[in-house]
């Protein structure tokens, strides 16, 4: 039974899962958009919106904290010096969604994750 267990597994172990959404989100921030299937996206955008609610107000406590979701240095000057201030008046929602296209590979359903705005 799989009671009060929350959130899509993706068929990775915890590290693998963690070490994935922690690239996508560091390339989300860095880039505005990143490719990849629906499942994927619809895990990272929690990741990603608690990021930027996080980088909306610059603090060096939230700059750790950032750091250890974040992939190096870049993704989290970004996160607080240009994603953050931009989002700063709106309250949430920060992500889209948008549905594009069957990978030729394995025609797994694709979609595009971006920022709003």
């Amino acid at each position: 039974m799989r009671h009060r267990k929350a959130g899509n597994r993706l068929g990775r172990t915890m590290s693998h899962r963690r070490a994935l959404m922690r690239n996508m989100a560091s390339a989300l921030v860095v880039h505005g958009k990143v490719e990849t299937t629906i499942q994927k996206a619809k895990a990272l955008r929690p990741v990603v919106e608690r990021l930027i609610t996080m980088g909306r107000e610059d603090s060096l406590a939230g700059r750790r904290r950032a750091a250890t979701l974040l992939m190096g240095k870049e993704p989290v000057q970004r996160l607080f010096d240009d994603v953050g201030p931009r989002f700063a008046d709106r309250p949430g929602g920060y992500t889209r969604i948008v549905r594009t296209r069957h990978r030729a590979g394995d025609a797994a359903r694709m979609a595009i994750i971006e920022l709003v705005d």
